[in-house]
């Protein structure tokens, strides 16, 4: 045997070897298995895994948007007019929200943390000075104006000496004050008369009073280390299972993460739950967040979940809502969630950004309002290997039902309105130091992942090789005989003589 026929042999039976072993490789996904268990081991939230510092003081900058509806003609709107508003905004804030107090628990199999956030105004992102810029809007004083008139309400005589008594100290349904009094609080005239009688009522009131450098108690994570699919999902809310909010055991539920961590390996059509604490319910995929397309932010490939029209949906839409219902009675239209048993009783009613995914009478009750996708749907953008959220925008909108109560003459002409005062958006993007280190592992993933590709690719290459080696080997063969086999045709001729 020649060293060229050596050769060829040995160009074949690695080819065949390489082919053999990489495609059993693919069918059998070993490398595939083993890289997607050890990222399963590395995103817990356990000391030392590659997610847990990140998850306890997250890099990526959260800003808080505030966009408030200035009311323009209240006068008209008292005597039966159709509000009018205009919306004044953003007033920007950089949102910080490091973990605090984390600790491992029941075998470190969960962690405790509370989630203090800190708000920083952020003058180069915002319209004007919050300082300065003046809201007309409801009056809504830590819920103590609207809740003496709903106290009140069935007694004519005592709702009208309520009525008299608030408007001897200025107290009425509107209110100008600036953003800043708005947001962080003011002292209101008529909660500085009631508090004193009243411990549980104080004198400053604002929508977002002591939500700055504050927590909103303590929650329990799974760690994940013995179920990646539970990896992030609360456990309990300041010591309880469940809230006591609503009317059904599933309404209730506290299910779910609270929005910044995923388990990794997320497809397309699983549910995917998230417990809103602002909102005393959780939300789920079945009902509110839901894969809607692929996108890429950052050259990062990410999946776009996104709420529909049936989380906010009236119990006629999705009957697993109404348990969301105060009573029967308080159950509103779709686009609505009254969220009245977390805020001491005070009618309000969350809903998306101008009413979006509600009924459009909602929108069409008020002048000014114009729901559009791009500035008013709430998303969230997961990377689907890792779970990791690459861009978010959370969007709620505050609203107060107003209504005709019987004894106070300011409400004489009004029909039962949502008015809108105020919408939020919270904003993420993923930062570049953590798309370096994101990109550099999806590229790990990927090459581990498809290594048994690169060896079927291999022996592909090593099979065109091997046939090449035979065709030429082949050619050759038949030359020589071609040659052997004319030879005595050009041979000298034989003399007779000789």
């Amino acid at each position: 045997m020649t060293r060229r026929s050596c050769a060829i042999y040995a160009v074949g039976i690695v080819c065949a070897h390489l082919l053999i072993i990489g495609i059993g490789l693919v069918v059998a996904q070993v490398f595939r298995t083993v890289i997607h268990n050890r990222l399963k081991k590395e995103i817990t939230l356990t000391e030392g895994s590659r997610v847990f510092e990140t998850w306890k003081n997250p890099p990526p900058p959260v800003f808080m948007e505030y966009f408030f509806f200035n009311v323009t003609n209240v006068d008209g709107f008292l005597k039966g007019a159709k509000a009018m508003v205009t919306q004044v905004g953003p007033y920007t804030y950089r949102e910080y929200r490091p973990k605090a107090n984390v600790t491992m628990v029941q075998n470190g199999t969960r962690v405790s943390a509370y989630n203090p956030k800190t708000f920083v105004f952020v003058r180069e992102k915002s319209v004007g000075d919050p300082t300065v810029d003046e809201i007309t809007t409801v009056n809504i004083p830590c819920v103590c104006f609207v809740a003496v008139m709903n106290k009140v309400k069935g007694s004519y005589w005592r709702a009208s000496m309520v009525s008299i008594w608030m408007n001897s100290i200025g107290s009425g349904l509107f209110t100008t004050r600036t953003v800043q009094e708005l947001l962080w609080g003011y002292k209101d005239p008529l909660l500085a008369r009631i508090a004193p009688t009243n411990p549980d009522v104080e004198e400053t009131f604002g929508l977002m009073y002591k939500k700055n450098g504050t927590n909103d108690g303590e929650f329990v994570y799974y760690t994940g280390e013995q179920n990646y699919m539970d990896y992030g999902r609360v456990d309990t809310w300041r010591g309880q299972s469940q809230v006591s909010f609503w009317t059904s055991n599933q309404s209730n539920s506290i299910n779910g993460t609270d929005g910044s961590a995923f388990h990794p390996f997320l497809s397309k059509d699983e549910r995917l739950y998230v417990f809103t604490s602002d909102l005393c319910r959780y939300k789920s995929a079945e009902q509110c967040i839901l894969a809607v397309q692929d996108v890429v932010v950052k050259g990062i490939p990410a999946y776009r979940f996104t709420p529909p029209r049936s989380v906010l949906a009236s119990k006629e839409e999705n009957p697993a809502n109404e348990g969301f219902c105060i009573s029967p009675k308080e159950c509103l239209g779709t686009g609505l969630l009254k969220v009245s048993p977390c805020r001491k009783g005070a009618p309000v009613v969350a809903s998306f950004p101008h009413f979006y995914l509600g009924d459009p009478k909602y929108a069409a009750a008020i002048d000014g309002l114009s729901p559009i996708r791009e500035h008013h749907q709430t998303f969230l953008d997961l990377n689907p290997t890792t779970g990791v959220p690459v861009r978010a925008n959370k969007r709620a909108q505050i609203n107060i039902l107003m209504e005709r109560i019987s004894g106070f003459p300011t409400t004489r002409s009004l029909n039962e309105t949502i008015f809108p005062v105020m919408f939020l958006n919270e904003s993420v993007v993923i930062d570049d130091a953590s798309v370096a280190r994101l990109n550099k592992l999806l590229l790990i993933v990927t090459l581990v992942s498809n290594f048994p590709l690169i060896i079927v690719g291999l022996g592909a290459i090593m099979l065109i090789v091997f046939i090449i080696l035979l065709v030429r080997a082949r050619k050759q063969k038949n030359e020589v005989k071609r040659i052997v086999f004319t030879k005595p045709l050009y041979a000298a001729p034989v003399s007779l003589n000789d």
